[in-house]
């Protein structure tokens, strides 16, 4: 590693979370997946005040063995890196102060689709996180409304099962019980497309 290393010009073997550590703390989101650095535009007052009005939600609810935050880092290996917008671990694991999390300490992730980035929220992080093996997903889609998608691990095959879709109230018994009107966080001035 050297001191040029930058965006511009990616290491030979690919990006690790080494790599990452050393990129300036310049509030741009940097995710890995398998060595290739993912960087993403910076998200909308909508997609920012709706991932805060969930997490507000969320943590009011919240069970005393859980922890709510908002894109932390998920460091699942040297060459996998993901940044959730809301997620959910224990407890323990935050009562430590980290700046990143292990898959294990992950209950549930959250991703708000924004135009940049469907495909990464739609299939490749939901599948990504199944892999690390985080029991929850939840996709939240703002294209006509805001619909909260829920999705459930199946250990069995190691992906992820729809088992709810929302466009009114959020009412899931898992990973805890959970009931919030889609009003609840849905921003004063909501536009379509957070």
């Amino acid at each position: 590693m050297t001191a040029a290393l930058s965006e511009d010009s990616p290491p030979v073997d690919g990006w690790t979370t080494d790599d990452l550590d050393e990129l300036p703390e310049d509030g741009r989101r940097r995710e890995l997946i398998d060595g290739v650095l993912i960087v993403s535009p910076s998200p909308s007052a909508m997609h920012q005040t709706l991932a805060g009005r969930l997490m507000v939600a969320l943590e009011a609810l919240c069970p005393a063995e859980f922890n709510v935050t908002q894109a932390v880092e998920i460091r699942v290996n040297r060459r996998r890196s993901l940044i959730p917008d809301v997620l959910v671990t224990t407890d323990e694991a935050a009562a430590r102060g980290p700046s990143r999390f292990s898959p294990h300490e992950v209950v549930l992730v959250v991703e708000i689709v924004s135009p940049g980035s469907q495909t990464m929220d739609r299939f490749a992080k939901p599948a990504l996180y199944a892999e690390a093996g985080i029991p929850f997903y939840w996709r939240i889609e703002t294209v006509d409304g805001i619909e909260v998608h829920t999705h459930r691990l199946d250990v069995s095959t190691g992906t992820y099962v729809e088992n709810g879709l929302f466009t009114t109230l959020i009412d899931v018994g898992e990973p805890w019980p959970i009931k919030i009107p889609i009003g609840r966080i849905t921003p004063r001035h909501f536009a379509s497309g957070a």
